[in-house]
């Protein structure tokens, strides 16, 4: 930290990149999931650089490619809002994690990418994922933040650590920034719920969404219209949302790159009893799942944060990582912020960046099963429970009272935020963690609790209050039209998309089933001995 602290090493901080994905559900302006195609305006789902699609076909997802700060990627994504909202006609894009009103599962229809092969395969997989958690899943928003630094600074870390791994072998550049960012992954790990409790946005839910589900929620105000859990967080990140019975059996191993590519290549390449006994096609022929594996693709595994590094067409995200390391990680864990047009925002980032970099420089133990366990359960209890003061915690297998941890965890942020702050020049870091303490204090709510608090002070259903929130950030964007020259950019870039996708098309050759084959031909690196 002190030798961070110098001139010539603080510059090297400046060179972290941050990136933005958004997803955002399509909705008709009663608030109903839209039923309409990807509009053509917004260019190809399966090609586009900014704009595609997640699992539903109203699923919007927006992505920003890593720049030097925050302001300099939400205003990316705000651009990318405002051509949107050029091109969706009447509909708005809802700005809750959970979705409004949704209907059965067979009205919710999944992604489509074209005729391709890489298109098909992207239909199948999410048809694979409504066969085996349901479609409603699939209507559920995230953000995703994608944190990277420089090889600047990996190069100076590495020469302050000695230029060798423990066992006093010399690594190259890339096996050294893969071994730390899993250093990081793994203390992220540990601490991911404290994001959970400052920025979970997501303690209710519109009543259709578990329609035919048990659950645990009851009702808001005595209106089975809205259901929530009274000390919840982020439904999201429980039961309800991006979790699966069946990957609770699966434990991967991130002390290492290839611990964990073998953990998840097993869970791929092994057949899965109940999905194994569902048929990869129908009873007509037609493919409902890829495989019949616990994960059909890596992408399946429901983490709070995955190692990346840029997959190319047809490649698969394992064979990306083993070939050429990790090149940056990307945080999944996070609410949109309904309270804000872009559903993130300066500040939140800025934390985000500091509590990276704690988890960066601190000591990071290896771990184990019971390690794992204790992850999860820590999950479970912050979703449902996490703003009880009274809440505990797993700590080191003993009970620790959420707030005192908390409060330490800010104390040990607060350093980075300096040295972050010291390097821009500037004092919004610290402000930043600062903003979060008062959360922790009791000063002001979490988002979680704000939105609870508005809904019962204006007597309104989640549904009406959501919904009220998605008008009002529509007219934010529909205010603020694109200048021409920016509006014609990306009617380029749509036009463009549209052309890639049928070059891809008019490239295939071979059927699919070959095409399939080719792609898990890629884990053989499974049977290697990793």
């Amino acid at each position: 930290m002190a030798e961070l602290a110098q001139p010539e090493a603080l510059a090297l901080l400046k060179g972290i990149r941050r990136g933005i994905e958004k997803e955002g559900l399509r909705v008709s302006p009663e608030g109903e999931l839209a039923q309409t195609g990807h509009p053509q305006g917004l260019g190809s789902a399966l090609t586009h650089e900014y704009i595609t699609t997640d699992f539903a076909e109203a699923l919007l997802e927006f992505i920003t490619p890593p720049v030097a700060t925050p302001e300099q990627a939400l205003e990316q994504l705000d651009h990318i809002h405002r051509y949107t909202y050029s091109q969706i006609g009447d509909e708005r894009l809802w700005v809750n994690s959970m979705p409004g009103r949704i209907g059965r599962d067979e009205d919710i229809p999944v992604a489509r990418y074209g005729s391709s092969h890489s298109g098909t395969m992207k239909t199948i997989y999410r048809l694979g994922l409504g066969l085996r958690y349901g479609r409603a899943m699939q209507t559920i928003a995230g953000i995703h933040y994608n944190f990277s630094l420089p090889d600047t600074f990996w190069r100076w870390l590495q020469q302050k650590e000695g230029g060798s791994d423990q066992s006093g072998t010399n690594e190259s550049l890339q096996d050294f920034k893969t071994r730390r960012y899993f250093d990081l992954i793994r203390n992220f790990r540990r601490h991911y719920w404290l994001l959970i409790y400052l920025f979970g946005a997501a303690p209710a839910v519109c009543g259709t969404f578990v329609q035919d589900r048990e659950h645990k929620l009851q009702p808001f105000d005595g209106d089975g219209r809205s259901l929530y859990a009274p000390q919840a967080t982020s439904l999201r990140m429980g039961d309800l949302g991006y979790t699966s019975d069946a990957q609770k059996s699966l434990i991967v191993c991130y002390n290492d790159l290839p611990s964990y590519l073998s953990t998840l290549c097993a869970a791929i390449s092994k057949p899965y009893p109940e999905y194994h006994a569902l048929g990869v096609k129908d009873e007509t022929g037609n493919y409902q799942q890829l495989s019949t594996g616990l994960l059909q693709i890596e992408n399946e595994f429901y983490s709070p944060i995955r190692p990346k590094n840029p997959a190319g067409m047809g490649e698969t995200a394992l064979s990306a990582l083993d070939a050429r390391g990790v090149e940056y990680i990307e945080v999944r864990c996070l609410d949109l912020n309904p309270f804000v047009p872009l559903g993130i925002e300066a500040p939140q980032m800025r934390f985000l960046d500091a509590f990276l970099l704690h988890c960066l420089l601190s000591d990071s133990p290896m771990t184990d099963d019971a390690d794992y366990r204790a992850i999860q359960e820590n999950q479970a209890r912050i979703v449902y429970q996490g703003r009880d003061p009274e809440v505990q915690l797993v700590h080191n297998g003993r009970e620790r009272k959420l707030t005192d941890w908390a409060s330490e965890l800010l104390d040990q942020i607060q350093p980075m935020a300096e040295l972050l702050d010291r390097a821009w020049e500037s004092d919004d870091y610290q402000r930043a963690v600062a903003a979060q303490r008062d959360k922790i204090d009791g000063k002001v709510p979490t988002p979680a609790a704000q939105m609870l608090a508005e809904m019962h002070e204006h007597k309104q259903t989640f549904f009406q209050w959501a919904q009220a929130k998605a008008e009002q950030h529509r007219q934010y964007f529909l205010e603020r039209p694109l200048s021409e020259q920016d509006q014609v950019e990306f009617e380029r870039l749509a036009k463009e998309s549209l052309e890639k996708q049928n070059q891809v098309e008019d490239a295939d050759s071979g059927s699919f089933e070959d095409f399939l084959g080719k792609y898990y031909a890629q884990y053989v690196f499974c049977q290697r001995g990793l």
